[in-house]
C-alpha cells in the first residue's frame, strides 16, 4: 500500500509540474500509465536537465529539501560564512536563520554588518527590525524602522512598511496603525496588508469598514491569475471566513 500511495504522489507532483511549466500533454499519459516507470522517464528527460533554470521545478526541488532537511539551507550559509566573513556571507545567514526560526542569532548577524559604509544600509536595517518583532520587541522594531527611513529617506519597501504597520499596532498605537495600514495596503502585492487592515478595523468595532475591505480582498482574487489565487489562498480564506461570520 505505502508504495501505492508513494506512486500516486509523485504522478501528481509530475503531472503538475508538467501543466504549469507547459510540457506536452503527452507527459501526462506516459506519467500516468507508467507509473514509476513514467516518472523516473520525466524526471531524467525534462527535470534534471532544466532544474537550474527551470522556476517550477527550482521551487518544486526547494520544498523537498525544506521538507527532509530544514536546516540545510542555514548550514550551508554558516559554512559560506566560515570560509569567508564578507557582508554578503552574514546577510545570507541572517536571513537562513530567520527562516528557521533562530530570530536572535538573525538579529545579531545583521546588527554585526550594520558597521562603516553600511551603518545605515536600509536592507539591513529592514532585516533588523525584523528579527527584533520575531522576537516580541515591536517598540524596538518600530524604532529601527523610523531610524531607517530617516536615514534613507527615499528608500520604499512595502514589506518594510506593512512590517510598520504592525509594529506600531502591536505597541497600541491603534490610530497610528490605522494610518499605515490605509497606506501601505495602496501598493502592497498580495492581500496580506489588506487582511490585517480589515482585521484591525473589525477588532476596533468598524465592522462595515472591514467587510468592505474583506470583499475587495475576495473581489481581487477572483479577478485575478490563477498562480496569485494560489499565492494568497490563506489570507482569501480568512476574509471569507470573516465575511461569513458577519452575513
Amino acid at each position: 500500500m505505502p508504495l501505492i500511495v508513494l506512486s500516486v504522489l509523485l504522478q501528481i507532483a509530475c503531472c503538475v509540474h508538467a501543466v504549469r511549466s507547459g510540457r506536452p500533454h503527452f507527459w501526462i499519459y506516459i506519467i500516468i500509465i507508467g507509473s514509476f516507470l513514467g516518472v523516473a522517464v520525466y524526471v531524467f528527460a525534462e527535470v534534471m536537465p532544466n532544474l537550474h533554470r527551470d522556476p517550477v521545478a527550482r521551487r518544486m526541488a526547494q520544498g523537498v529539501r525544506q521538507k527532509i532537511d530544514p536546516e540545510h539551507g542555514k548550514r550551508r550559509a554558516a559554512r559560506e560564512l566560515d570560509i569567508a566573513d564578507t557582508l554578503e556571507n552574514r546577510r545570507r545567514l541572517a536571513e537562513q536563520s530567520m527562516a528557521s526560526g533562530d530570530y536572535q542569532q538573525a538579529l545579531e548577524l545583521f546588527r554585526k554588518s550594520m558597521s562603516g559604509m553600511y551603518a545605515t544600509d536600509p536592507v539591513l536595517m529592514l532585516g533588523v527590525a525584523k528579527a527584533q518583532f520575531a522576537l516580541g520587541l515591536p517598540g524596538e522594531s518600530r524604532r529601527t524602522l523610523e531610524d531607517l527611513i530617516a536615514a534613507n529617506p527615499t528608500y520604499r519597501s512595502s514589506e518594510g512598511h506593512l512590517l510598520y504597520a504592525r509594529s506600531v499596532e502591536a505597541s497600541g498605537d491603534i490610530e497610528k496603525a490605522l494610518e499605515e495600514y490605509a497606506a501601505v495596503v495602496q501598493d502592497f502585492t498580495g492581500e496580506e496588508a489588506r487582511v490585517r487592515y480589515a482585521q484591525l478595523l473589525q477588532r476596533r468595532g468598524h465592522a462595515d469598514r472591514a467587510n468592505a475591505v474583506f470583499a475587495e480582498t475576495v473581489k481581487r482574487a477572483s479577478l485575478a491569475p490563477k498562480y496569485y489565487q494560489r499565492d494568497q489562498k490563506a489570507w482569501v480564506e480568512i476574509a471569507k471566513r470573516a465575511l461569513q461570520e458577519t452575513a
